[in-house]
This record gives C-alpha cells, sequence and structure tokens, in this order.
C-alpha cells in the first residue's frame, strides 16, 4: 500500500520519505537512528520489526541477516515488506510472497526503494533514478523529489493520502520528522512542510542541545543572528 525511499546521505546522516494511500504512513512506517541506519516497514506493517532491525545494526549485523531473522520469526512475513540500510550504506530487502502486486525493491550505492500496490515497476525505478540524478540537493529535498518521481510515473495504484520524511543526522533525536496524514496532494503538502520548516524550524533547531553543545543556545538574540545567518547562507547558494 506504499512506497518508500530510504538512504544514507554522504554527510552520515540517514533519510526516510514515503507515500501512501493509508492513513498517516509517516506514524508506523519509517525509522531510523543517528549514525546507526534506517528502515521503512510497510505492506502489512510490522512497526515490531524496528528497534530489533536497528538494534541489530548498531552491533554491526548486516541488513540482510537482519531482515532473515526478523521475517523467519514472523508467521506473517509473507505479508510484509522491508528494507533497511546500515553505516555503511549497505541496504537490503524483502518482500513477502503475499504481498499485493505490482510489489518489489530495489538497491543502490547508498539508498534502497521499495513498494507494493503499486502502478508498477515504473514507480521504484524512477524514484531511483530520481535520488542518483539529484546529488546537488539538500539530502531532504533530494529525498523529496525522489519520492515526486514515483509519483509522477503512477505511485500506490490506489491513489494519494499520506506522506512522510524523517532524517536523523548527530543526535539521538531527529534532525525532521514531516508527516501529512491525510490531504489531496500528501507530496505537495509535504514539500510546502519542508519549505515552511526552513523559515524558522531548521536554523533554529542548529541552536538546540546536543551532544557537542549540551546546555544548546539560550540567548535569544544568538539564535536569532542564526536564523539571519541561515537564511544568508541558502541565499548565497542559490545565487
Amino acid at each position: 500500500m506504499t512506497w518508500s525511499l530510504i538512504a544514507r546521505d554522504s554527510s552520515g546522516a540517514f533519510g526516510v520519505a514515503v507515500a501512501s494511500k493509508f492513513f498517516a504512513v509517516g506514524a508506523l512506517c519509517p525509522h531510523a537512528r543517528s549514525g546507526v541506519g534506517a528502515l521503512a516497514t510497510q505492506a502489512l506493517v510490522n512497526p515490531l520489526y524496528a528497534t530489533p532491525a536497528l538494534d541489530g545494526l548498531a552491533l554491526g549485523q548486516s541488513p540482510a541477516d537482519i531482515i532473515k531473522r526478523l521475517t523467519a520469526a514472523d508467521e506473517g512475513r509473507d505479508h510484509r515488506q522491508l528494507h533497511l540500510i546500515g553505516a555503511d550504506g549497505q541496504a537490503a530487502g524483502y518482500t513477502g510472497s503475499a504481498c499485493i502486486d505490482w510489489c518489489g525493491h530495489t538497491a543502490g550505492l547508498g539508498y534502497s526503494v521499495a513498494g507494493n500496490m503499486l502502478a508498477g515497476p515504473q514507480v521504484i525505478e524512477a524514484t531511483a533514478r530520481a535520488y542518483e540524478a539529484n546529488a546537488s540537493l539538500p539530502f531532504a529535498e533530494r529525498l523529496i523529489t525522489a519520492l515526486a518521481a514515483g509519483e509522477a510515473a503512477g505511485g500506490d495504484k490506489r491513489g494519494k493520502q499520506a506522506a512522510a520524511l524523517l532524517v536523523f543526522t548527530t543526535e539521538d533525536y531527529c534532525a525532521l520528522d514531516i508527516r501529512v496524514d491525510d490531504h489531496a496532494e500528501p507530496l505537495q503538502e509535504l514539500r510546502r512542510l519542508y519549505d515552511k520548516s526552513l523559515e524558522r524550524y531548521q536554523p533554529f533547531s542548529t541552536c538546540l542541545p546536543s551532544r557537542r553543545s549540551p546546555a544548546g543556545v539560550t540567548d535569544r538574540a544568538v539564535i536569532e543572528a542564526e536564523i539571519t545567518r541561515f537564511h544568508a547562507r541558502r541565499n548565497g547558494a542559490a545565487a
């Protein structure tokens, strides 16, 4: 009922972009952990995969071995789809035999795309091509752009409803968690919300407590100055 792109950026960040004709797809399908990896569980989703999969990646286990272990222990495995990527950029995927056509997965260097109940294989092919072709974009924008290419190629054959973007960079908390739970054009709304996050949310987030700076920035004047610098850097890059 869904297709998703999981990836490791050259910066070391992990991201998941997902779209579906299913309410609140971002609540249960995408998962990631800074410095460890990312995954998406979909079809008849099993959110219980997330913690042991990320724990296994943290221990250095391969994505393929983790998938084997998790699906072997799950009597509902034929109805599941799962793909994950580790800190070295290696990915693996699983599509159960009872997943609804079109269903399947593909992987490239530093990313994986998987989907089920899609218009056809061209959906994940277009998503993968667009991700590879847009390496110059900021990571989150690259993920959104790739997912939009998959939608243009047919997307979920039942229609549109929800989309989500999840990004982890260096902290125990996420850098971005944007969800569109129910919308006529979920990917357009996802992009609108992402653009809105650039106004203050993303530059403010750089001032939060972090591993490097446990207290963060508490001087409001310094925070405002950082927001101004953030936009100056973006405007300079766009010039």
